[in-house]
């Protein structure tokens, strides 16, 4: 597992709790930045993953 895939995941993570806290607390902003902190953890996981298979591809 690299960088990439770890830190997209945390910020996954991290976005999802956003996501719910802002649900709860009926605060639309919290949301709004916790659905895009995922998503953006989502990206950034999948240019993770990118550069494994790559990795992998080169080593074979």
């Amino acid at each position: 597992m690299n960088k990439d895939q770890v830190k997209g995941r945390v910020q996954e993570t991290k976005g999802k709790i956003k996501e719910v806290a802002g649900k709860i607390l009926d605060d639309e902003d919290m949301e709004l930045e916790g659905t895009v902190q995922k998503n953006v953890g989502k990206v950034q996981s999948g240019f993770g993953d990118l550069k494994e298979d790559i990795k992998k591809v080169a080593e074979d």
